[in-house]
């Protein structure tokens, strides 16, 4: 990797007008060349806050994590000069946007194709987390280490991966399944990856995800189905 990479960022966002304008501004600007936020169809102040804040607002309609990942990927596909590297990062707030630098850091210095920020190696802020979603990640892990022979501590969001290897995965998941198919496939590309530490907050706002009953078991069904869909 050459000493200063270009770095591009994609930040889903659905509905956190009061929380993504913290996340755009607390990037470290000579980080990166631009910060994609992908408004999945909110119905709040979501976008305008990001382009505020400096961001490139892009729509994405259909509702669903990947699904606003892959239109991040799309744009930056667009692009005549790639990025050497990819950042997602979500748009609650929850994530520390500066410790960007130490997730980016072992593909810069010690080559790795993807870096997980692991919010079980970092310090996590009281209730955080749901014991749902602190369950979700080991029992995750466990079947990664069981069938792929990975040894992850989370399924974290906030991650880096090199532009040429994201782009071989061919990621597909529209919804809950990203993350874990992203570390699911590069387990069978073999592809050098490691865990730094990120420490982790109580979200702004109300989460989607784990704040429902449906949400949280939509989660769980889908993530473990991604996990064996691939063996």
């Amino acid at each position: 990797m050459v000493n200063n990479p270009i770095i591009d960022v994609i930040i889903p966002a659905f509905n956190e007008e009061n929380s993504v304008g913290n996340v755009v501004n607390d990037i470290p600007k000579g980080l990166i060349r631009e910060i994609i936020v992908v408004n999945n169809n909110s119905t709040d102040k979501t976008a305008m806050n990001a382009t505020t804040a400096g961001a490139t607002v892009l729509e994405e309609k259909n509702m669903g994590y990947g699904n606003a990942c892959l239109k991040g990927i799309d744009y930056i596909n667009s692009k005549e000069i790639k990025p050497a590297i990819v950042v997602f990062l979500d748009a609650d707030y929850s994530d520390y946007p500066e410790e960007m630098v130490d997730v980016i850091k072992p593909i810069i210095e010690q080559d790795k194709e993807m870096v997980i920020g692991s919010r079980a190696l970092g310090n996590l802020e009281k209730g955080s987390m749901t014991p749902q979603q602190v369950f979700g990640n080991w029992l995750a892990t466990f079947l990664l280490k069981l069938f792929y022979g990975v040894k992850y501590t989370d399924l974290g969001p906030f991650r880096a991966i090199k532009y040429n290897s994201l782009i071989a995965l061919g990621m597909k998941d529209k919804t809950y399944g990203w993350t874990v198919e992203m570390q699911v496939k590069a387990a069978k590309r073999k592809m050098s990856s490691c865990e730094v530490p990120v420490n982790y907050r109580k979200r702004i706002g109300f989460s989607k995800v784990s704040g429902t009953v449906k949400g949280t078991i939509g989660a769980g069904y889908k993530i473990i189905t991604t996990i064996f869909k691939y063996l």
